[in-house]
């Protein structure tokens, strides 16, 4: 999960509680000869994602207004959020029948990590639906996939705005740890919870002679963050120079 929260800068399409891709899995950079429908489409799609994350965004606002508390925000914006987050597994399709030139394995990875984090962990166990470090990833999402279909749209349509540009490779430098932070602390909050109720653990004996301890394996996820997260985080801020310095550049020879 922790790559997932830097996908879009980590292959080079810059938002970071997002997919990353040198080839957008969303669209971003259309492969050669593809015809205007499908252009047509990965338009919609992004323009339909960019939406639905302001759906989540506008829900959290007021809910927060009519309550006059951040706590508890979840259950505000909990359908939207799993339908969204879920909505990214047409990524994966989009990669495996090639209309855009991205790994289908990563692309699988960094999309069902977070569809992993969503349904598995804050759907399976309720009781960390309150916690504060649900919200603290919900907003890091949030902020970033706008911005990041928003950059896949505009790019898409050959008219990309400085400033979104340079919003999905500077914001991510604070979005991304705070959205690793966030799933880090709600997968740590779900532990005491899944043992004691054993949630998807499996026990010997049994006829298939296997066995699985879910407390663990949510364990070694977190234990997995350590060497990902600064590969990841000094990737976003290496390709960060690298783009708006570009940037910079280009619009001097203009």
């Amino acid at each position: 999960m922790a790559a997932a929260s830097a996908t879009a800068v980590a292959k080079g399409n810059g938002a970071g509680s997002g997919r990353a891709g040198a080839g957008d899995a969303s669209g971003t950079q259309k492969k050669k000869g593809l015809g205007p429908l499908v252009t047509a489409y990965l338009v919609i799609y992004n323009e339909v994602m960019t939406a639905g994350w302001l759906v989540i965004a506008v829900g959290q606002v007021r809910a927060y207004l009519a309550k006059g508390s951040y706590h508890s925000l979840y259950y505000s914006i909990e359908k939207p959020l799993k339908f969204f987050q879920t909505g990214a597994l047409l990524e994966v399709l989009h990669c495996a029948i090639g209309i855009v030139p991205s790994s289908v394995v990563l692309t699988s990875f960094q999309v069902m990590s977070r569809v992993f984090l969503i349904w598995a962990v804050t759907h399976s166990v309720k009781e960390v639906q309150t916690e504060d470090s649900v919200l603290l990833f919900v907003i890091a999402w949030t902020i970033t996939e706008i911005i990041r279909y928003s950059f896949y749209t505009f790019s898409l349509l050959n008219h990309l705005p400085y400033l979104i540009k340079w919003a999905r490779y500077t914001l991510l430098i604070v979005l991304y740890p705070m959205g690793v932070s966030g799933e880090l602390l709600t997968i740590y909050a779900a532990l005491p919870f899944v043992r004691q109720a054993g949630l998807y653990s499996i026990s010997l004996p049994n006829k298939y002679n296997f066995s699985f301890d879910y407390y663990a394996f949510l364990i070694l996820i977190m234990i997995s963050y350590i060497p990902v997260f600064p590969q990841l985080y000094f990737h976003m801020i290496h390709q960060r120079r690298k783009v708006l310095s570009h940037t910079e550049e280009h619009k001097r020879f203009e």
